[in-house]
């Protein structure tokens, strides 16, 4: 079994205080041996991070569509935010990449989604994030999981890092694989491992926000 962390950011991401090598750094100490590398509407942390340790990175994107966050994995060409969630996984699906949905029922950010687009994009995705470890709204890791089980969608579970010690706070059990597809195959077979960030991690978000816009 291998360990995968499915959502973390690096410093290409303005909330993020982790630079590529902190990544992979941390990542390797923690026994993590896959890290999704999800900044925000870019592929670049994600681009520097895999070059310096392409067999830890895979290349993802967390993408803001009209409606909702989506988080993509063996991205190879970025994909701009405020599309359509339909138009946003079309492009994805030309890639060839794992599609999942994040933090579906977390209210609290921007990213969270109504009910009625999920259930529209549910036969579209390949998975649901049922377990962010930045979730902050109670239950809303639960109410994902219940979602995923009612129609029929595995789940993966991810830090939502944005400072390397989060790193691996959530992850992923799962056999070996080697690409999109050989994921698609093993990920319903997925354990999540995971603990719940303390709320004090957002203020580490809104000081590299901040710090980014006075830079």
């Amino acid at each position: 079994m291998i360990s995968i962390d499915f959502h973390t950011h690096t410093s290409a991401s303005k909330d993020s205080l982790t630079s590529p090598e902190q990544l992979i750094r941390t990542a390797r100490h923690r026994g993590l041996n896959r890290v999704v590398v999800t900044d925000h509407n870019t592929i670049a942390g994600a681009l520097a991070a895999h070059a310096l340790d392409p067999e830890l990175v895979i290349i993802g994107e967390e993408i803001m569509t009209t409606r909702g966050e989506i988080l993509a994995s063996y991205v190879t060409e970025e994909i701009p935010p405020g599309l359509s969630p339909q138009e946003t996984i079309k492009c994805l699906r030309d890639q060839g990449t794992f599609i999942s949905v994040a933090h579906p029922f977390d209210a609290w950010r921007s990213g969270a989604w109504n009910l009625e687009d999920l259930l529209e994009i549910a036969p579209l995705v390949d998975a649901v994030e049922i377990f962010n470890a930045r979730c902050m709204i109670p239950g809303g890791n639960q109410r994902a999981s219940e979602f995923a089980r009612q129609y029929h969608l595995p789940g993966t579970a991810g830090s939502d890092a944005h400072a390397a010690f989060e790193l691996g706070a959530a992850r992923l059990m799962l056999p070996q694989f080697m690409d999109p597809d050989e994921l698609r195959v093993v990920v319903p077979e997925g354990k999540v491992q995971g603990r719940l960030s303390p709320f004090w991690v957002h203020f580490f978000s809104r000081y590299a926000h901040h710090r980014k816009k006075v830079v």
